[in-house]
């Protein structure tokens, strides 16, 4: 009688027991860790149609994959049909299935590969289920050959991931801009692709990074690849072939042991019409204009109102941008009109000389500076403003650097002073030689005749007024110094170059390719020095410049023209060079070997 009078206060103690001891087992900030967590992939059970079937039918085809858990679509264009249909296979879940429809109408007599790699994940915890390749055909028998390779950036050479790889029975290069091709893949993370079961027969190859994934390449808005020669496979597929199996990405061990029988550069080609994409008035006296493509051709220039030896135009590199000024202290109208007669793709796709007048108008911002009271006006706009720079690492090979914002059009170098102070602190003076910039007039590099000298203090005095720029205004007085280092921890590196024929572009690169550190150009055989480098990792880039135009120039796919080459420097098969400190590193390299 007791007990059952004490029954309904258990659940009341139990709950002011868990008030009274909160660290123990009712700890509340602790979620349960229900075993440990599951990090096996999603397993196939059952496929339909069975691997190799034939005569499957062309109209309304499903295919369907059972899995051994419940799974989820991570990636839909992981999900990849081999040759590709105009419209991309339809995924579902149906319980631990996945059913994948073709909604066009299969080819007949044409053996498909349909990619599951990177698609599908299991429905928990999101393990990545590695990937399979079924293959099937609608015709009497299966294709069993079989091929690799590699696509990569061409300047980078870093592998791309996600390109499309197509091969055309077409020989015509213009087949990648009309037609899907009659086999496809899709790179890994390596840049890597592998294509199975296809024809014995001759193909052309390309790759293209496939913005809107349609299979056909858009030169508006997508990079391609192209293999000079037409190529045809020469391994019979089997299951055995060690660069078919399914890797896991990180291991790179495994992922770099895998042979290619092609590479593919990948290079962004020009725009191929030509018009004025941009006018701007960013100045009273200047403007510029910017071109859909580069190589821009000016059969002629005026300015309605202006002196034919008052402006002063410029290109950049890339000749697809142009820069102007007048060289004319009277006052400006509101709107210059620009009188051009240029090279402009008509309506059939032609190049015509075509001209056109140009308005550049003048902007608020223009007339707000304009307006300033003299009081409100700072120092930077009532002089010839310049940049300068003297950096001791680099200055052997570009000197003491001066770019003006605008043109100049009154100079005296020769009233530039260059003073040397020797580690004993004894001073002397030097000559020095001036050189503008190629491809920038408003650049100039000032060297001294005779070599740089470790330990010694350089300064270049440039006096007030020495310089004036087309607005009509005078520089300020400035003096630069540098000091070649002396940093025992500081190291070098020197490649003694033979077989140099041509022009070449050499670029210091980070560890990661993606920033230029430091670019010398050479013409002939003998040593290209890097000196002053920090401990650390770095790459060097070297490009065939064909057209010694000192820049890398890009593809053409139509006229079968690849970007110009480039190789990387390597050591033991590895891109990287890594530098000690107080290293002073030398090695030979043959460029006519390097590059054949």
């Amino acid at each position: 009688m007791k007990l059952k009078k004490l029954l309904p206060l258990v659940p009341a103690a139990m709950v002011l027991g868990a008030m009274m001891f909160p660290s123990g087992c009712a700890n509340t900030t602790t979620p349960p860790t229900g075993g440990a967590k599951d990090t096996i992939p999603p397993v196939i059970t059952k496929v339909y149609p069975l691997p190799g079937t034939v005569n499957v039918p062309t109209h309304k085809t499903k295919v369907r994959f059972w899995f051994n858990e419940y799974v989820k679509i991570k990636d839909a264009n992981g999900i990849f049909l081999s040759p590709p249909l105009e419209k991309k296979p339809k995924a579902v879940i149906r319980g631990k299935s996945v059913e994948v429809s073709f909604e066009s109408d299969l080819d007949s007599n044409t053996t498909y590969t349909l990619d599951l790699t990177g698609a599908i994940a299991d429905n928990n915890e999101g393990n990545i289920f590695q990937g399979y390749t079924l293959v099937f055909s609608t015709g009497e028998h299966i294709d069993s050959m079989c091929m690799t390779g590699m696509v990569q950036d061409c300047n980078s050479l870093m592998p791309i991931k996600g390109a499309t790889v197509l091969l055309y029975k077409d020989y015509a290069d213009s087949a990648v801009l009309k037609h899907r091709p009659v086999a496809a893949a899709k790179t890994d993370d390596w840049g890597y692709f592998s294509l199975r079961n296809i024809k014995d027969t001759l193909y052309r190859i390309y790759a293209i990074r496939d913005a809107n994934n349609n299979n056909i390449y858009e030169p508006e808005s997508e990079s391609v690849a192209f293999l000079d020669t037409l190529f045809r496979p020469k391994t019979v597929y089997n299951d055995s072939i060690y660069e078919f199996k399914k890797f896991d990405m990180k291991d790179t061990a495994l992922c770099l042991a895998r042979k290619a029988d092609v590479e593919l550069s990948v290079f962004r080609e020009r725009p191929s019409k030509q018009y004025i994409v941009k006018k701007e008035r960013v100045g009273l006296r200047t403007a510029y204009l910017t071109f859909m493509a580069p190589d821009t051709r000016i059969n002629s220039l005026r300015i309605k109102g202006v002196a034919a030896d008052k402006l002063i135009s410029q290109f950049n590199p890339q000749k697809d941008s142009l820069e102007l000024w007048v060289n004319d202290q009277r006052k400006m109208p509101d709107t210059l009109q620009l009188v051009i007669n240029y090279d402009k793709t008509d309506t059939l796709g032609r190049l015509r000389p075509t001209e056109e007048t140009v308005k550049l108008a003048i902007t608020k911002e223009i007339r707000a500076e304009m307006m300033k009271s003299s009081r409100d006006r700072k120092h930077e706009d009532t002089v010839a403003v310049m940049t300068t720079t003297a950096d001791a690492t680099t200055i052997e090979h570009t000197g003491f650097q001066i770019e003006f914002k605008y043109p100049i059009i009154a100079e005296a170098w020769d009233s530039l002073k260059l003073r040397m102070l020797n580690p004993r602190q004894q001073e002397s003076f030097g000559k020095i030689k001036i050189t503008r910039d190629s491809t920038n007039l408003r650049k100039y590099s000032i060297m001294p005749t005779e070599p740089f000298q470790t330990g010694y203090d350089y300064f270049l005095k440039i006096p007030y007024r020495v310089f004036q720029d087309v607005n009509g205004f005078y520089n300020d007085s400035t003096e630069l110094k540098v000091t070649l280092p002396t940093d025992e921890k500081l190291s070098s590196i020197t490649l003694e170059l033979s077989g140099v024929h041509q022009k070449y572009i050499i670029d210091l690169l980070n560890e990661k390719r993606d920033k230029i550190i430091r670019t010398l150009i050479v013409d002939k055989d003998g040593p290209v020095v890097f000196p002053y480098l920090k401990a650390g990792s770095y790459c060097i880039r070297m490009t065939e410049d064909i057209n010694r135009n000192n820049i890398v120039d890009t593809g053409v796919l139509l006229d079968h023209k690849q970007p110009e080459k480039v190789r990387f420097f390597k050591l033991d098969d590895q891109f990287m060079i890594k530098v000690l400190e107080k290293a002073e590193m030398l090695w030979t390299v043959d460029m006519e070997e390097m590059f054949r």
